[in-house]
């Protein structure tokens, strides 16, 4: 079976609430006579419920490339699509995100377009966007601690006083900052936790990072858009023995006074965008755009 017949499905976690999504969704890929790929933990869980024919339906460990699959689809939340990009990093394996979380910025196919959404792909009725991916490098490391798609974050590791982080753009000093810590997001990540902290919101397409303070001591000190081509450097002062960085969440400890640098991969994420599913339709209906609650 090749790769433009078989289509690989991810979920963090079984959640038992969405087992006829998972059935439904298998079913119809079966009846299009697509071959099914199912991660690991997830198979495991359908076939204990007898939810999947064994004959059509495989697992699947670790990463996944364009060899293996046509596209792969991620059933949760946004968190969900981000551990989906993990797998395909370096991969031109496209995603799309099924939504079955809350808000749903990346994974933003609602159930009931499901089967048009895996119809349109199969037909080749779509396109692809490029999703930047950032790399953290520690202390002039050459091999990056972590990769991120919304964000990289540094932040103080307890109670402590507020973090000094002295920032330089591609060796040019940028200015010092006094915070509880400070966000470099990529575009897509724009409406992530850089917006909850009063970053602006970016169109995907721009290719820049925005570099946010969170709670800032000057409040002249705003949130900056420069170009993902610049690499951003950070030496981290604090009065606790340690710091936490984070990408997309997963956190990393270390010791206080470290120098990091933040720079774009060389490689993206492939996303699948279907007709009629623009990023400012996904403002409105996300955060409200335009609507009136008088009405």
């Amino acid at each position: 079976m090749t790769n433009q017949t078989t289509i690989a499905i991810y979920s963090r976690q079984f959640d038992e609430k969405h087992q006829t999504l998972y059935e439904r969704l298998i079913q119809h890929l079966a009846s299009r006579g697509c071959g099914v790929i199912v991660v690991r933990h997830l198979y495991d869980r359908l076939i204990e419920r007898g939810i999947v024919p064994i004959n059509t339906v495989r697992p699947f460990d670790g990463t996944l490339t364009a060899d293996d699959a046509l596209a792969l689809l991620s059933v949760g939340g946004d968190g969900t699509f981000l551990a989906a990009a993990r797998m395909v990093l370096n991969s031109n394996l496209p995603i799309l995100g099924i939504n079955s979380g809350r808000l749903g910025f990346l994974s933003d196919i609602a159930q009931d377009k499901m089967f048009e959404s895996v119809d349109n792909i199969l037909s080749g009725n779509y396109r692809l966007s490029n999703i930047d991916v950032i790399s953290l490098y520690a202390n002039g490391a050459r091999e990056p601690v972590d990769y991120a798609i919304n964000e990289f974050a540094v932040s103080k590791c307890d109670n402590a006083s507020m973090l000094t982080i002295h920032a330089y753009v591609d060796g040019d000093y940028l200015t010092t900052y006094w915070a509880d810590g400070l966000i470099v997001a990529t575009s897509t990540g724009s409406t992530a936790y850089s917006l909850s902290v009063g970053g602006p919101i970016v169109h995907p397409a721009s290719r820049n990072f925005i570099i946010t303070p969170i709670a800032p001591h000057n409040l002249s000190v705003r949130p900056l858009i420069v170009p993902n081509t610049v690499a951003i450097q950070l030496q981290i002062d604090g009065r606790g023995p340690n710091i936490l960085t984070s990408l997309d969440g997963r956190n990393h400890i270390m010791d206080n006074g470290c120098q990091l640098r933040i720079a774009k991969t060389p490689f993206d994420i492939k996303a699948i965008q279907l007709q009629g599913h623009s990023f400012f339709a996904t403002l409105r209906e996300k955060l409200m755009w335009g609507a009136d609650t008088r009405n």
